[in-house]
């Protein structure tokens, strides 16, 4: 099959690109979202992803990155591709362009669907303190992560200090072995296994207060909000809270006793192990 690729990374691309090659399947154009949203300014950091894309792009490979959607359509069409293979895109893309190869597209999701639908499956795997996530493989339909699920498997342990790098080296192996399945049904027409509606829940963006601590709320609570925010700034940043009269960046919790700041919470006490101060610039 031709497939045209999208991804989100260098890294992302090239494993998508192995995995197919392996598979038997030519890879004729890479398409990659520099925003969040179709025609919403570009995000802080983009150029620096395209700019390793691009230092990593095979020779006389395409790279499409398109500022809004209406194009995408007749852009893709003329690849006379067989298949999309999706693995790390923040848009909906289209119907028409669902429809512009002659098989369609597959997306990789990293939850087992239909739990978890939308954009960060994993950060709210680790907000709800669930022990593991899996990685599905379905068709794409103008819902997100709606379609027919054509590989999916669990066993992607979320341990208390998830490590990103390790995480996502994880579900490479799993793409690894799933997408060429994926790929032998798709080609066969398979229209995979149905998802359960009444068991879908969705993935969106956390809501604003969601990086502010209320000690309110339960310890568990509290301490997943640490893990998820760490989880999804690769350690870097954290929820803020008030502690003894101080504005703090809060990194790092623990639900047992521990070196740090014992702080008493809804139903129990936390200990604060890893904080920052507020800079005067963010209070």
């Amino acid at each position: 099959m031709r497939i045209i690729l999208i991804s989100y990374s260098a890294q992302g691309f090239a494993l998508l690109h192995r995995v197919c090659e392996r598979a038997g399947h030519t890879p004729v154009a890479y398409l990659h979202a520099r925003s969040l949203r179709p025609g919403e300014p570009t995000r802080s950091g983009a150029g620096d992803v395209v700019g390793e894309i691009v230092d990593a792009l095979p020779n006389g490979m395409d790279l499409l990155i398109p500022g809004r959607k209406s194009m995408l359509p007749h852009i893709l069409a003329g690849y006379q591709a067989d298949l999309i293979v999706c693995y790390g895109l923040p848009w909906k893309l289209p119907p028409a362009a669902l429809r512009s190869t002659n098989l369609g597209a597959v997306n990789v999701h990293t939850s087992m669907l239909p739990k978890y639908r939308g954009p960060i499956p994993v950060n709210w795997a680790i907000r709800n303190g669930d022990k593991e996530i899996g990685v599905s493989i379905h068709w794409m339909e103008s819902e997100f992560d709606s379609g027919g699920i054509l590989a999916q498997e669990a066993g992607i342990a979320l341990g208390d200090d998830v490590a990103p790098r390790l995480l996502w080296e994880e579900v490479d192996r799993y793409i690894e072995r799933l997408l060429p399945r994926a790929l032998s049904l798709a080609e066969a027409g398979s229209p995979g296994t149905p998802q359960e509606e009444r068991s879908a829940t969705y993935a969106g963006w956390m809501e604003p207060a969601f990086s502010q601590i209320d000690w309110n709320t339960t310890r568990e609570e509290i301490h997943n909000q640490v893990r998820a925010i760490r989880f999804g700034s690769s350690g870097r940043s954290g929820p803020v809270a008030t502690v003894a009269d101080r504005r703090l960046r809060v990194l790092r919790t623990s639900l047992q006793p521990a070196d740090g700041v014992k702080v008493t919470c809804g139903d129990g006490s936390v200990w604060i192990t890893e904080s920052v101060p507020v800079a005067d610039s963010e209070s």
